[in-house]
């Protein structure tokens, strides 16, 4: 699978663009266990063009990221053209636009899933992008609005001629939300529809090595992301790759791994917001994911995320390490919720 010139080999895995969670450290983390393309947390367009800089400070691309995307969002073309190029000025392998948040601060101007509601619009938004810069551009959708109005096989047509050079579905509409189950049906109507060329990557749902090969033999989609499967489970990437090339399930990690897995991110964190207390804070959403189908564990997760110091978070950690250090977490088939 190619992305414009840049060869991604064969079945790339992709981790998805998200708002507090792609930030370096966990990039890191994905990278290290096999993810093979990276994107920032999207940034708003009117935020770029008028140079806020704790936005840029998204942008912010590292050598281990490649090949690695900036995500923008935004309703106004003007704005998101001039934002395109203002990310390109960060050097990233491509830009991709979002296409797909279905959170109410983003749609009520009419940005991400928003733009589902005007089909013309994101064709001719995405045909200006593509345009203004010089590298690649990429868009990530859903399958449309509602279910009466999944039109996900006329946009990717038009975000194709647009000029897109790749597509990445996440198949849910916009009024799901992340609730009830993705339907990739559609995602494979749009890669085996004749008139696409275009790489076609599938997302959703995707929580464990057997749920990736069953959506790829289902669909033929070039590429898997993976977005909310990955959060306390970065190795989801190592474990998919290696079922896709073997048939076996890798060994869940054991607790005592978890640990140390979470002590990295943390301390990368904590080195990258140059501030302990910062680089804690931006760990919670990820301390409550880690350590999932443990027995009686619901006051190891209170302490964990109450903790607000590297001493009370090292004191948690070595507690669950001590209770539980001789156990697997088995991470198949949770429930993404």
């Amino acid at each position: 699978m190619k992305i414009g010139n840049i060869d991604l080999g064969e079945m790339p895995l992709f981790l998805a663009p998200m708002e507090d969670v792609t930030y370096k450290s966990f990039r890191y983390m994905c990278k290290k266990y096999g993810a093979d393309v990276m994107y920032t947390e999207f940034v708003s367009s009117e935020a770029l063009i008028r140079d806020i800089e704790k936005t840029k400070q998204k942008m912010t691309l590292f050598d281990f990221d490649r090949p690695v995307a900036i995500q923008i969002y935004g309703h106004d073309i003007d704005s998101m053209v001039g934002a395109a190029k203002v990310a390109e000025e960060s050097q990233p392998d491509f830009i991709d636009i979002n296409y797909g948040c279905p959170m109410k601060k983003i749609i009520r101007h009419g940005a991400g899933a928003g733009m589902l509601l005007d089909p013309e619009k994101m064709q001719r938004m995405t045909e200006a992008i593509v345009k203004a810069v010089n590298v690649p551009v990429t868009a990530k959708t859903r399958l449309g609005w509602d279910e009466n109005n999944k039109i996900i096989v006329e946009v990717a047509e038009r975000l194709q001629d647009a000029g897109v050079a790749a597509l990445a579905i996440h198949g849910r509409t916009r009024s799901q939300l992340y609730t009830g189950e993705a339907d990739w049906t559609l995602i494979g109507e749009v890669k085996n529809n004749p008139r696409m060329h275009i790489p076609i990557i599938g997302n959703g749902d995707i929580n464990g090595p057997e749920k990736a090969k069953a959506f790829l033999e289902q669909t033929g989609v070039d590429a898997l992301m993976i977005g909310r499967g990955s959060i306390g489970r970065p190795w989801i990437f190592s474990e998919v790759k290696h079922y896709l090339n073997t048939g076996e399930l890798l060994p869940p990690p054991t607790v005592t791994e978890v640990v140390q897995n979470v002590r990295d991110q943390l301390n990368m964190s904590i080195e990258w917001k140059d501030n302990v207390r910062s680089g804690i804070l931006m760990m919670r959403r990820h301390f409550a994911k880690y350590f999932p189908t443990l027995p009686n564990f619901r006051e190891h997760r209170i302490h964990l995320l109450q903790a607000d110091t590297i001493e009370t978070v090292n004191e948690a950690l070595n507690l669950i390490e001590r209770e539980y250090g001789h156990l697997r977490v088995d991470y198949n088939n949770i429930s993404l919720k």
